[in-house]
């Protein structure tokens, strides 16, 4: 297992150098004027601009700003906004926001999801079942800006049970309607996942054989069946966090929260370049390492997976 994590983490080295450096590419690429708007109505001054050209290396040919980011980047340092903000200090105030939700969302999800893809894989074509299969499939076409402003006019503006916006920062008591909201699309897709991961394993012959044995019915879903249908799931749920993060604009939005998908939207609407890669280099980092954790996963669920 040793070897196998060195052999990946050397393997994400080129992997996240290429992602990077086309994300730069395509956010520093996108034709307009980056200055316009940041001096009200009226023009920005030609000397403001040169001197912002020089600061920020515009100046220079993409790949030599490429590498000069990367190398700030190596020392901690994510830079400056046009406005003189240091994004090191703007990640620091939004990201532990977004963490917060996203894995509120993860938790709902895979808790809500994996228990009603267990029932229902166990006993297919019941009212359970259907239920299941129609709530599913409508929380899948619902959008979800409208099952947002519906739960916070719900809970929020009818019953009072929370607040209609979250404080800053959030608790994860007022995180728990928001991360539903986020978490409801993919909570969905993880239900029937399971359901058709259950449903498909239950008739392996490890299964049957582990009932013949006289195997309480407990063990053999607890032990053997879940394990060997997880591996599906976990796929998703893994790749799902860094989604969750770079998606949670909406859900921000609606709730007020102070997170990275309200800052990120900022920046692309202010061509703020140097923000906007900064979050996605760290989306990046996330989908990675949370690839290589899946991968490692794999083999504690089941164990003909060896890596060695």
């Amino acid at each position: 297992m040793g070897r196998y994590i060195v052999r990946r983490l050397l393997q994400l080295v080129p992997v996240f150098i290429g992602t990077t450096f086309l994300i730069y590419w395509l956010v520093w690429s996108v034709p307009g004027d980056p200055f316009a708007g940041k001096c009200g109505d009226r023009p920005c001054p030609d000397n403001y601009i040169q001197v912002m050209t020089e600061k920020f290396n515009l100046d220079q040919p993409l790949y030599v700003q490429y590498f000069t980011y990367m190398q700030n980047l190596l020392q901690g340092d994510f830079g400056e906004t046009f406005g003189g903000r240091s994004i090191n200090d703007l990640i620091a105030a939004a990201y532990p926001n977004t963490i917060k939700l996203a894995f509120v969302a993860l938790a709902v999800e895979a808790l809500i999801g994996l228990t009603a893809g267990v029932l229902t894989g166990l006993r297919r074509n019941g009212f359970l079942d259907n239920l299941v299969l129609v709530s599913t499939l409508f929380l899948i076409a619902l959008p979800t800006f409208v099952t947002g402003f519906f739960l916070q006019y719900l809970f929020g503006v009818q019953w009072g049970i929370i607040k209609p916006t979250v404080s800053n920062p959030p608790s994860f008591t007022e995180l728990l309607i928001p991360g539903f909201v986020l978490g409801s699309v993919s909570m969905a897709y993880v239900a029937r996942l399971a359901r058709t991961s259950i449903a498909e394993n239950r008739s392996a012959d490890y299964v049957r054989t582990a009932i013949a044995k006289g195997l309480p019915m407990r063990r053999v879903v607890g032990v053997h069946l879940l394990r060997n249908s997880l591996i599906p799931v976990i796929t998703y749920l893994g790749t799902d966090l860094g989604a969750l993060m770079g998606g949670a604009i909406v859900t921000e939005g609606i709730f007020g929260i102070n997170g990275i998908g309200r800052e990120v939207y900022r920046a692309i609407v202010t061509k703020e370049g140097a923000t906007v890669v900064s979050i996605v280099v760290i989306l990046v980092l996330v989908y990675l390492v949370m690839n290589l954790l899946v991968d490692m996963l794999y083999a504690l669920l089941d164990p003909r997976i060896r890596y060695e």
